[in-house]
């Protein structure tokens, strides 16, 4: 009663004349097994978009000695240096240091939270910046934290916002504290020796602004040198470590 043509099913047949992979990959073994075998062998060819060749040989004549970078001797000379030295390894980097006391670990930080209703908690700096978290009094359910920073002494300002990270119960057990990170993306042309970054903690409710700016004097950060020392046992992965 249907139109439709009648479904025959498909049947996918090798060729005879045509052997399986494993069997072709057979008999060229036996081939190229043959004194004076002439059969062509797979090439394997790396070019770019262009279809240029992305490898170059170069051929050196006798006494004809290859010309080694300066860079790479610079390393080499460090290697060598590393190498013959018995003592721990020492190293220096330049980062951001507090020049203020980490105020979670201040006795008066409650004390102060409970005035400002906005206290910084701790800074840490690294590569790419600096970050932090803030605690502020769960004034209200809406809320605003931020973070306002300069580079050259306030002549230029930036904010950039925290993020809720969780609520804790205060010490006196009454109140609740909101915890916020932060993070400041610091450029690495500021990672230079006397280098200043300074901030000020913002945080707004219920229409109300309230800043926790270190008593007045705003917290800052100075670039200075922080030495590193590495196990003489672990020379040999100097680099990782760095």
């Amino acid at each position: 009663s249907s139109c439709d043509p009648a479904l025959r099913p498909i049947i996918r047949r090798r060729a005879r004349s045509l052997p399986a992979s494993t069997e072709r990959r057979k008999r060229a073994a036996v081939q190229c097994q043959v004194p004076g075998c002439q059969s062509r062998m797979n090439r394997v060819r790396f070019a770019d978009a262009l279809g240029l060749d992305l490898t170059e040989v170069k051929v050196f004549q006798t006494g004809e000695d290859p010309s080694i970078p300066l860079h790479v001797l610079y390393r080499l000379s460090i290697n060598s240096d590393l190498w013959y030295s018995s003592s721990d390894l020492e190293f220096t980097m330049q980062c951001l240091v507090p020049d203020f006391q980490q105020p979670a670990d201040c006795m008066d930080f409650s004390s102060r939270l409970q005035e400002q209703q906005v206290c910084l908690e701790r800074v840490t700096s690294s590569d790419l910046g600096l970050s932090g978290t803030i605690q502020v009094h769960n004034v209200a359910f809406e809320k605003r934290v931020s973070v306002r920073y300069t580079f050259n002494q306030w002549k230029s300002l930036h904010e950039v916002c925290a993020h809720w990270h969780s609520s804790i119960p205060e010490k006196n057990g009454q109140d609740q504290v909101d915890v916020f990170t932060f993070f400041l993306p610091v450029p690495p042309f500021l990672l230079q020796l006397c280098s200043v970054v300074q901030f000020a903690a913002r945080y707004q409710v219920n229409g109300q602004e309230y800043w926790d700016n270190n008593r007045g004097k705003n917290y800052s950060l100075t670039c200075r040198t922080h030495p590193l020392k590495m196990p003489r046992e672990c020379e040999e992965s100097w680099i990782h470590f760095i």
